[in-house]
């Protein structure tokens, strides 16, 4: 019997504002997918379609509609998905311009052929219980605020802190960062930054150069993407690494790709699945970054626990020991519970525990 997918959109609450130098966050909005088989019930998959506003390239006032016309196409084609045609599938029935719907029909496709149990990728994370490292965010808010969220992360185990930088005062986010090196050296604390893109051409070299000051692992996205000659010469001349984010979306195609990386030549970039068009994608980006010995990491873009699962599983298929950006399925009030568990800085997937799965 050919195979039927179907969507459901969700809203999720976060527990607390989420501050971006974009912007306040207050919920997020998904699209749940699941593909059946009449032949098999109770044999389902599941993904997760969740374009970031202000960021996705599929952001767009009529995404459910275009959703819509992917998942009627697949249901009047009478398809059948298996390892050898699972490209094929998604390249002829979603459109690149919608990678957050590429990723979750890969997603579903990819639980469906495994059994319909939300184990997407068989390995020692999903089905041995080995955690995979990762850095504790610091959301943006007032210094205060801020603070207090670096506390609650030290006691949490965490042993790299990613602080969001460029919405508040810039004395004042350098005075966390001074607090967090007064207590704890490089080699006790790894720091990370995250910009958005928030520096102008004018005081990127400034503020890097203040930044430097406290031993930073690296600084996402310093200046706005697109800027590629500026961006080299801000990659060559940091003296703190740069990590590309918002560069890398909207590119699909691999000479595309190619060309990006070996122009700017980044010490670093961070791969987000669900904007970057799927695992294929992401893939490509890491194959490119290991040839031009460029490092990188995996981050989710505030997906539930549904899209989170099958990057954090997805993620432990590499042997990359940096510090992972897979800590989100906390902030929401209305998450699916799921056996993903956050415990010393670590995230673990405990097979003998239960998911709640969307309703259809």
């Amino acid at each position: 019997m050919p195979l039927k997918i179907a969507f459901k959109p969700y809203t999720f609450l976060f527990k607390k504002e989420a501050g971006t130098s974009r912007g306040v966050m207050t919920e997020r909005k998904s699209w749940m997918i699941r593909i059946t088989d009449e032949e098999q019930p109770g044999l389902e998959g599941y993904g997760e379609c969740a374009p970031l506003p202000g960021l996705s390239f599929d952001d767009v006032p009529d995404f459910e509609t275009q959703l819509l016309s992917v998942c009627e196409l697949f249901n009047e084609l009478d398809l059948e998905v298996f390892p050898f045609n699972l490209s094929i599938i998604l390249e002829q029935i979603v459109p690149e311009h919608l990678p957050s719907a590429r990723f979750g029909i890969e997603t579903a496709l990819l639980d469906y052929m495994n059994g319909g149990k939300r184990i997407i990728y068989s390995n020692t994370f999903s089905t041995a219980g080995k955690g995979i490292l990762m850095n504790g965010l610091i959301w943006m808010g007032s210094y205060d605020d801020m603070l207090a969220q670096v506390e609650q992360k030290l006691a949490q185990g965490y042993s790299t802190l990613k602080m969001k930088v460029g919405a508040i005062d810039f004395e004042q986010e350098l005075r966390i960062l001074a607090s967090i090196r007064e207590r704890f050296s490089k080699e006790e604390i790894t720091l990370r930054v995250d910009a958005n893109g928030a520096f102008s051409p004018a005081d990127v070299d400034e503020k890097l150069a203040r930044l430097a000051a406290f031993d930073l692992h690296s600084i996402e996205q310093p200046i706005k993407a697109g800027q590629h000659d500026l961006m080299a010469n801000v990659c060559k001349s940091s003296p703190v690494p740069i990590a590309l984010d918002e560069e890398l979306i909207g590119i699909f195609d691999y000479r595309e790709k190619f060309a990006l990386l070996k122009k700017i030549q980044p010490p670093y970039i961070i791969l987000k699945p669900g904007l970057l068009g799927g695992f294929q994608h992401t893939k490509e980006w890491i194959e490119i970054a290991n040839r031009l010995n460029i490092g990188w990491w995996i981050t989710s873009a505030l997906e539930s626990n549904i899209g989170l699962n099958a990057i954090a599983q997805f993620t432990a298929g590499f042997s990359n020991e940096l510090p992972q950006g897979l800590g989100t399925g906390q902030l929401y009030h209305n998450n699916f519970e799921s056996p993903l568990d956050i415990r010393n800085g670590h995230l673990f997937y405990n097979p003998n525990a239960k998911w709640e799965l969307p309703r259809f």
